[in-house]
Protein backbone atom coordinates (compact mmCIF):
# COMPACT_ATOMS: atom_id res chain seq x y z
CA UNK A 1 0.00 0.00 0.00
CA UNK A 2 1.34 3.41 -0.94
CA UNK A 3 1.48 6.07 1.73
CA UNK A 4 0.50 9.63 0.78
CA UNK A 5 3.48 11.89 0.10
CA UNK A 6 3.92 15.51 1.13
CA UNK A 7 6.78 18.00 1.41
CA UNK A 8 7.65 16.66 4.88
CA UNK A 9 7.69 12.98 3.90
CA UNK A 10 11.12 11.33 4.21
CA UNK A 11 11.93 8.95 1.34
CA UNK A 12 14.87 6.81 0.26
CA UNK A 13 15.69 4.46 -2.60
CA UNK A 14 14.54 0.92 -1.89
CA UNK A 15 17.08 -1.83 -1.33
CA UNK A 16 15.01 -3.89 -3.80
CA UNK A 17 16.61 -2.25 -6.85
CA UNK A 18 19.89 -1.81 -8.64
CA UNK A 19 20.75 1.18 -10.77
CA UNK A 20 23.48 2.76 -12.83
CA UNK A 21 24.16 6.02 -14.60
CA UNK A 22 24.08 5.98 -18.39
CA UNK A 23 25.42 9.31 -19.56
CA UNK A 24 23.27 11.96 -17.89
CA UNK A 25 20.40 9.52 -17.37
CA UNK A 26 19.93 6.56 -15.01
CA UNK A 27 18.59 3.06 -15.48
CA UNK A 28 16.93 1.32 -12.54
CA UNK A 29 16.04 -2.37 -12.28
CA UNK A 30 13.25 -3.12 -9.83
CA UNK A 31 14.16 -6.45 -8.27
CA UNK A 32 10.59 -7.14 -7.11
CA UNK A 33 9.15 -7.06 -10.62
CA UNK A 34 12.24 -7.40 -12.87
CA UNK A 35 11.29 -4.23 -14.77
CA UNK A 36 13.82 -1.69 -16.04
CA UNK A 37 13.06 2.01 -15.66
CA UNK A 38 14.86 4.87 -17.36
CA UNK A 39 14.95 8.39 -15.97
CA UNK A 40 16.00 11.57 -17.77
CA UNK A 41 18.74 13.88 -16.44
CA UNK A 42 16.38 15.58 -13.96
CA UNK A 43 15.14 12.21 -12.74
CA UNK A 44 18.74 10.99 -12.53
CA UNK A 45 19.62 13.95 -10.29
CA UNK A 46 16.67 13.12 -8.04
CA UNK A 47 17.58 9.41 -8.06
CA UNK A 48 21.14 10.21 -6.99
CA UNK A 49 19.78 12.24 -4.06
CA UNK A 50 17.44 9.39 -3.10
CA UNK A 51 20.40 7.17 -2.22
CA UNK A 52 20.22 8.82 1.22
CA UNK A 53 17.11 9.59 3.23
CA UNK A 54 15.71 12.98 2.24
CA UNK A 55 12.50 14.90 2.68
CA UNK A 56 10.46 15.69 -0.39
CA UNK A 57 11.10 19.37 0.42
CA UNK A 58 14.88 18.78 0.32
CA UNK A 59 14.54 17.08 -3.06
CA UNK A 60 12.36 19.91 -4.36
CA UNK A 61 14.81 22.55 -3.16
CA UNK A 62 17.73 20.73 -4.82
CA UNK A 63 15.83 20.63 -8.13
CA UNK A 64 14.92 24.32 -7.81
CA UNK A 65 18.57 25.16 -7.22
CA UNK A 66 19.76 23.20 -10.25
CA UNK A 67 16.96 23.88 -12.78
CA UNK A 68 14.91 26.87 -13.87
CA UNK A 69 11.41 25.79 -12.80
CA UNK A 70 8.58 27.28 -10.75
CA UNK A 71 8.28 25.98 -7.19
CA UNK A 72 4.66 24.80 -7.48
CA UNK A 73 5.28 23.03 -10.78
CA UNK A 74 8.46 21.46 -9.43
CA UNK A 75 6.76 20.12 -6.31
CA UNK A 76 3.79 18.78 -8.27
CA UNK A 77 6.02 17.00 -10.81
CA UNK A 78 8.32 15.70 -8.07
CA UNK A 79 5.42 14.26 -6.06
CA UNK A 80 4.08 12.63 -9.22
CA UNK A 81 7.47 11.02 -9.93
CA UNK A 82 7.92 9.87 -6.33
CA UNK A 83 4.40 8.42 -6.19
CA UNK A 84 5.13 6.40 -9.34
CA UNK A 85 8.47 5.23 -7.91
CA UNK A 86 6.76 4.26 -4.66
CA UNK A 87 4.06 2.32 -6.52
CA UNK A 88 6.78 0.40 -8.40
CA UNK A 89 8.70 -0.37 -5.20
CA UNK A 90 11.70 1.78 -6.14
CA UNK A 91 11.50 4.05 -3.09
CA UNK A 92 10.37 3.63 0.48
CA UNK A 93 8.71 6.08 2.84
CA UNK A 94 10.85 6.31 5.97
CA UNK A 95 8.68 8.81 7.83
CA UNK A 96 5.63 10.87 7.07
CA UNK A 97 5.36 13.99 9.21
CA UNK A 98 2.36 16.28 9.40
CA UNK A 99 2.55 19.50 7.40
Amino acid sequence: MSLPLSANTIVVASTEQVSCAVGEESVILGLQNSVYYGVNPVGASIWKLLQRQRSVAELRDAVLEEYDVEKESCERDLLDLLEKMQAEGLIEVVASAAE
